[in-house]
């Protein structure tokens, strides 16, 4: 299967000449944020009043009874209540965006200078929270499911953090479905049944699906039966693909997300997986958006 193709971003040569400075880097994000104009992020109100003295910064005379509500372009994002400017902000985003692998927060704390490991992984962790996105489309055409697990094996693991069991039992259970060259969703299960596996494909899938494609895992048996057209490969005997079924979209992905975890991050744990995952699905998505940058500012 050919590769996915990564749309170009910007060097790091234009992104200092685009954001030379906080005041610059504010500016993107008003624009980015209210492209048809600054409205109140508690009422929606459009008519408000420009602080001329503290730019970037708005009264809005409709909230309230006896006070007005003040607010900042930082307010609702994960910018707000941090001593980190917003020029490091956007490079942190940036350095995440243009590596096809992620990046390690140990690699931005020395690529930024940060006094401590534990800023670099706070700001990742807060990118990769607001890339993820709750209000996607249901998929619809062609989609493939299927499940992998992401984690270190058992024995590379410390004593005290030894599980029982093997295989997949050590490893956490990531689920997700793709539209032929289109969206992609993904999401980390704290375990994968078929009830799990079903309420998934419900909340990601349209009914109105041309075909939902798996391998031969119980997980999917009862697709038919929930009204999805289901057809599988059956990997046991060796088919990989049948016609429009198989799973080598998904396949790649999944390739692409445990590259990355264990080249740029080694390892995960259980409780950030979720944002890993939201982090590799979002640059998926935008893989051929040659706006990238300014769609993940929007985001966060």
């Amino acid at each position: 299967m050919a590769k996915p193709q990564f749309t170009k971003q910007m060097t790091v040569a234009e992104l200092d000449a685009l954001f030379p400075d906080d005041h610059a880097c504010k500016a993107y994000l008003q624009a980015r944020r209210w492209p048809d104009g600054v409205r109140c992020p508690r009422c929606g109100n459009a008519k408000l009043v420009e602080l001329k003295t503290m730019p970037f910064k708005w009264e809005c005379m409709n909230c309230g009874v006896s006070t007005s509500y003040r607010f900042s372009v930082l307010v609702g994002t994960i910018f707000e209540n941090t001593n980190v400017g917003l020029r490091s902000w956007f490079r942190v985003i940036h350095m995440m965006l243009t590596g096809k692998k992620g990046v390690a927060a140990l690699e931005v704390q020395r690529v930024m200078g940060f006094g401590s490991y534990r800023t670099a992984h706070y700001l990742c962790m807060r990118v990769r929270a607001g890339l993820a996105d709750p209000e996607f489309r249901k998929l619809v055409g062609i989609v493939e499911v299927d499940e992998t697990y992401v984690g270190d094996k058992n024995k590379n693991r410390q004593a005290d953090k030894k599980l029982e069991g093997s295989g997949v039992a050590n490893k956490f259970p990531v689920i997700g479905a793709v539209t032929r060259k289109g969206t992609l969703v993904a999401r980390a299960l704290a375990s994968v049944d078929q009830r799990t596996a079903e309420a998934f494909i419900r909340e990601a899938i349209s009914e109105k699906v041309d075909l939902v494609a798996t391998d031969e895992s119980g997980l999917y048996v009862r697709l038919a039966k929930r009204g999805f057209k289901h057809e599988a490969v059956r990997h046991s005997v060796g088919e990989y693909v049948r016609g429009n079924v198989h799973t080598q979209t998904i396949d790649g992905f999944w390739s692409l997300l445990k590259r990355g975890i264990l080249r740029a991050f080694h390892n995960v744990s259980k409780k950030y997986l979720p944002l890993y995952v939201a982090e590799f699905e979002f640059r998926y998505n935008n893989r051929n958006n040659p706006d990238i940058f300014g769609a993940a500012v929007a985001r966060c």
